[in-house]
């Protein structure tokens, strides 16, 4: 398994945007909260997750909206983590990517770098996909922002069965939407990890 630096638990599926070009899957075991998952596949992107929010052993909420449309519809944005920092880094991304002219890729990165070296922003504890019909980003805290090689990408506690599902789905049931793709994986998610919820929220950039 691959290891990036800063995080001795998470396991990666996605080609870094500079260095790498392992393929493993994301998975933090600290975030309990949701599964996000993105599919970008025949010209369109879809972004789901589902609405649960777990405080410890106990589901606070279950119809928690983790995914936002940016842009005038033109990007998606959802999270894992905390569901403050989570707005916070949101907004953040959005302010970038108005002072970018709508580049989600140089967005993303500027928001990396200002989440890892700002001494507020370090301290959030999120995660991050972001995605336009072109292209799907992961964003995390130690300034890193990647890009899955296949255009699938999951995080969350259900990470792991949801990106297994959509890789399948995508090799051996290409003829299904992208959205398709995202119920169905998120779907498999929400069966085995006692985090996701079946309360999904899906978008759809074409």
């Amino acid at each position: 398994m691959h290891k990036v630096s800063g995080f001795p638990v998470w396991h990666f599926c996605f080609e870094a945007l500079t260095k790498s070009n392992h393929s493993e899957s994301i998975f933090m075991e600290k975030i309990h909260a949701t599964t996000v998952l993105g599919v970008l596949h025949n010209g369109t992107v879809s972004l789901g997750a589902d609405g649960q929010a777990t405080m410890g052993n106990t589901v606070a909420k279950g119809n928690v909206k983790k995914i936002r449309v940016l842009m005038g519809g033109k990007i998606l944005a959802g999270f894992a983590g905390s569901t403050a920092d989570a707005f916070t880094l949101i907004e953040r991304f959005e302010e970038k990517l108005n002072a970018y002219g709508g580049n989600m890729k140089r967005a993303a990165i500027e928001l990396a770098k200002d989440w890892r070296t700002d001494r507020y922003l370090r301290k959030l504890e999120a995660m991050m996909i972001t995605a336009s019909k072109d292209e799907i980003l992961v964003i995390s805290g130690t300034g890193d922002v990647l890009e899955p090689e296949n255009g699938i990408a999951a995080i969350g506690s259900g990470g792991n069965y949801a990106l297994s599902a959509a890789q399948a789905l995508k090799k051996h049931a290409p003829h299904l939407s992208a959205g398709e793709m995202v119920r169905e994986g998120l779907t498999v998610a929400a069966d085995l990890c006692i985090y996701t919820n079946h309360n999904f929220v899906i978008e759809e950039v074409k």
